[in-house]
């Protein structure tokens, strides 16, 4: 069959995780105690095909097709396994960690010792299968993009490897002139950085189903975080009708849950960081309309702090006999306030950087009584980071024994505004970061099974995994204790 651009991912990616966006993450483990056959089928089950194609795709590449498309450009998503079946002109590659260098990736990497993660694997099988050889052969270009595209500009010689013609930096929409460029025969420069960004008007609404129903809510972030690249894009919320057409396209692919994706939720809406309660409940009604089961990206402690009654409004709306909680990404980062005010000002408003601690305190409370259960990231080895700093984040975590969460310490990866900073690795870890990963981890195994049962509890086969994954988080933990990582 023949087409003008073929769109694709690896095998990690290419899946809906059991319709547990959460559980992408263990694709950043290396291979390990468990069989290979049976980890992908706990953490990154196969996508099932609709009429030949993937069900559900990732966001970014249902936006760059919708582009395509919307350009009279003949563009499809597949399997990668289904390269082999097609001819095609422009092969357009989402990568989310093509090395295994991300934060989490790099983490379970220090900890575990067993290998390059699942997700670089995986990556480098699909640009050595087959079908992608067949298409390199018949003359087809590559273009790769996606979050992971700062990391090629250290492995520039991977690129003659696997013969990627060009690496694309910058908001997808804004890829479409290298995709003409591409099916005119044009010359592709090896990277192509592209500062500019598409207006609202300029970027489409997607075609097809989204991982786990996941549709952006808006771009951008007001925060202004130093280690955060996303924070280096102009701030931008989609208007209500632009929101709702994506989730009626899941909604009419069968999905039944959404994800409302953003950089912090509750601050749908607003350019400042104050949550407007009529936006944000608004926002989830919509949702709430077609799905039965909604959760959130991402959502900051101020901002639940700042509006401390705006939680329960909203978990009015969202739990039901169908759903008993909701989800989020949440980033404590530190508890340090001097490091707070060196790289990250303002995470803490509308509060002082100096209460951030008992900011954290107040919104997990909230979050507790309001039954959401957020997966939380620690930020270890920040550039200027001291004794001190170590001890006030361990104290946090002491204190958010009863925070029915998980939190996750990451070491630090130079990204956003600290690029040129020095990588954290395993080697440097102190006692103390030792400490805190314990304090981390004895934090996980308390909640773990009480988070699991409401988490696998939607369908008969999640009653019987769940089993498994709780065995990997205190594989997790017996591996770090043997190799040296953890007392």
């Amino acid at each position: 069959m023949k087409v003008d651009v073929l769109l694709t991912c690896d095998r990690t990616l290419m899946s809906n995780y059991h319709g547990k966006e959460f559980l992408g993450f263990g694709t950043s483990a290396p291979p390990n105690w468990i069989p290979e056959f049976m980890f992908r089928q706990l953490f990154f089950p196969k996508m099932k095909k609709v009429s030949g194609f993937p069900w559900q795709a990732p966001y970014g590449l249902r936006k760059i097709e919708a582009k395509l498309l919307d350009e009279g450009i003949d563009a499809i998503v597949i399997d990668p396994d289904d390269l082999r079946k097609y001819e095609a002109k422009v092969i357009g590659i989402y990568v989310m960690d093509a090395f295994g260098w991300g934060p989490s990736s790099t983490t379970l990497a220090g900890i575990m010792k067993t290998g390059e993660p699942y997700l670089a694997k995986y990556f480098k099988k699909l640009l050595q299968s087959r079908g992608y050889k067949k298409l390199k052969e018949q003359g087809a270009k590559t273009i790769v993009g996606g979050p992971a595209t700062w990391q090629f500009h250290f492995k520039p010689e991977f690129l003659d490897e696997y013969g990627i013609d060009c690496v694309f930096e910058g908001e997808g929409e804004m890829a479409i002139h290298l995709f003409k460029k591409a099916l005119d025969g044009e010359e592709l420069p090896k990277f192509y950085k592209e500062s500019k960004v598409p207006t609202i008007e300029e970027i489409p609404e997607i075609k097809r189903a989204s991982i786990n129903g996941l549709v952006e809510i808006g771009r951008g972030c007001p925060r202004g975080c130093k280690f955060c690249s996303v924070t280096l894009r102009p701030l931008r919320w989609y208007p209500y009708e632009k929101i709702e057409k994506e989730l009626m396209i899941n909604k009419r692919h069968g999905l039944k849950t959404a994800i409302l994706h953003a950089e912090d939720v509750l601050l749908y809406g607003q350019k400042g960081v104050i949550p407007d309660e009529e936006k944000v409940i608004k926002l989830n009604k919509i949702a709430k309309k077609y799905f039965s089961h909604v959760s959130w990206s991402h959502v900051s402690f101020a901002a639940v702090a700042a509006k401390p009654k705006l939680m329960k409004k909203i978990a009015e709306i969202l739990l039901d006999e169908k759903q008993r909680w909701w989800g989020a990404e949440m980033g404590i980062e530190t508890g340090s306030a001097r490091l707070m005010k060196k790289l990250m000002p303002a995470k803490a408003k509308p509060f002082k950087v100096e209460e951030y601690p008992e900011v954290i305190k107040h919104a997990a409370g909230i979050i507790t009584d309001n039954n959401m259960i957020p997966a939380c990231t620690l930020i270890t080895g920040l550039p200027e980071e001291e004794e001190e700093d170590i001890i006030k984040t361990i104290e946090l975590i002491e204190d958010l024994k009863d925070f029915k969460s998980v939190i996750v310490p990451l070491f630090f990866v130079p990204m956003g505004k600290l690029k040129e900073k020095d990588w954290f690795r395993k080697e440097e870890m102190s006692e103390l970061h030792k400490e805190l990963f314990i304090k981390c981890m004895l934090h996980n195994l308390r909640w773990i099974k009480k988070i699991a049962d409401d988490y696998f509890r939607d369908k008969k086969i999640h009653s019987i995994i769940k089993s498994f994954y709780i065995l990997f988080a205190r594989l997790i933990e017996w591996q770090a204790k043997k190799k040296g990582v953890l007392e």
